[in-house]
C-alpha cells in the first residue's frame, strides 16, 4: 500500500509519528467512455476558454473568486493557512464511540506507525480499547480540512474521516406523513417477521454480485452471444395488503429457514 498522509498523532504531549493508508478500494469495473461511431477513447483536456488551445499541468493555478476577481492560491498559502494541521493529527478530546452518528463518517483509513512510535502507538491504541474511547482531531488533507475520528480495530488503530455538522443536510424539507394507523395485530405480525430475518451481522456474506453480473453479460457480448432482459415489475403494497403481505411474507421465510436447514 502506499500512505497518502504521513505526520503525527498529538495525544497530550505525546508525539506518535504515524503514516496513514487508505482502507478502502474501488470494486467497480473499469469503463472507459468510447465513440458511439468508432469506438474511438474519449478525451478529456484542459483547455483555456479564451484561446481554446489545451492547457498543461505545469502552467494551471488554483484560484478563488473574489469581489469579481480571481485571487491565485500557490502552494505555500495552503500551508500557511493551518501549517500544524498539515503534520499534526492533535486530539482534541475523546468521546464515547457510540455517541458519534453513522450520517458524519465518511472515509476511513488505516495507522500505522513509524518505527519511532511504536510503544506510543501501543499505549493509545491499548487507552482506547480499555475505555472504549475515540479521539477527536482535524487534519489537512489535499488542501482541505478534515474531522476525523481516531478509534481501535483489532490490533490496529483506524481514522475515520467525519463530516462538520454543516455538510449535513436538515431533514426538515422531507415529506414525512403524520402518525398512521397501524393497528396492533400488524405491529406484532411486523416484529415477528422481523426476527424471523434477524441473523448475526456477517459483512462476508455480502458481495457486489451486480459488477459480477455485469461482467458476465461482456464476457457473454464478446462470445456473440444475445442478451436477456428480465422484465420486472414492482407492485407497491396497498394499505388494505399490508397484513395479508406480512402473513404471507412470514411463511414464505419459514420454508426458505427449514429448506436451508
Amino acid at each position: 500500500m502506499r500512505a497518502v498522509w504521513s505526520g503525527t498523532i498529538g495525544f497530550g504531549l505525546v508525539n506518535i509519528p504515524i503514516k496513514l493508508y487508505s482502507a478502502t478500494q474501488d470494486s467497480r469495473l473499469d469503463l472507459d467512455m468510447l465513440d458511439k461511431k468508432d469506438h474511438a477513447h474519449i478525451k478529456f483536456k484542459r483547455v483555456n476558454e479564451n484561446t481554446g488551445k489545451e492547457v498543461p499541468w505545469e502552467q494551471i493555478v488554483k484560484g478563488y473568486l473574489y469581489n469579481d476577481e480571481y485571487i491565485i492560491l500557490e502552494d505555500e498559502d495552503f500551508q500557511e493557512a493551518a501549517p500544524e494541521k498539515s503534520k499534526i493529527i492533535t486530539i482534541e478530546s475523546f468521546v464515547e464511540q457510540v455517541e458519534i452518528d453513522d450520517i458524519y463518517f465518511e472515509t476511513p483509513y488505516y495507522i500505522e506507525p513509524d518505527k519511532a512510535g511504536v510503544k506510543a502507538y501501543e499505549l493509545l491504541l491499548k487507552t482506547l480499547q480499555k475505555t472504549g474511547k475515540a479521539g477527536l482531531g482535524r487534519f489537512v488533507l489535499r488542501t482541505s480540512e478534515h474531522l476525523a475520528v481516531i478509534r481501535p480495530k483489532d490490533n490496529y488503530l483506524m481514522l475515520q474521516q467525519l463530516r462538520f455538522e454543516q455538510e449535513i443536510r436538515s431533514p426538515e424539507d422531507l415529506s414525512i406523513p403524520s402518525s398512521s394507523k397501524i393497528s396492533k395485530k400488524e405491529l406484532d405480525m411486523a416484529v415477528q417477521l422481523v426476527e424471523s430475518y434477524t441473523s448475526e451481522f456477517d459483512i462476508s456474506q455480502y458481495k457486489d454480485t451486480y459488477h459480477e453480473d455485469l461482467l458476465k453479460i461482456i464476457k457473454a457480448k464478446a462470445s456473440g452471444k444475445r442478451r436477456t432482459v428480465k422484465k420486472m415489475k414492482v407492485v407497491h403494497t396497498k394499505s388494505s395488503d399490508l397484513f395479508d403481505q406480512l402473513k404471507a411474507s412470514l411463511g414464505n421465510n419459514s420454508g426458505n429457514k427449514k429448506r436451508a436447514s
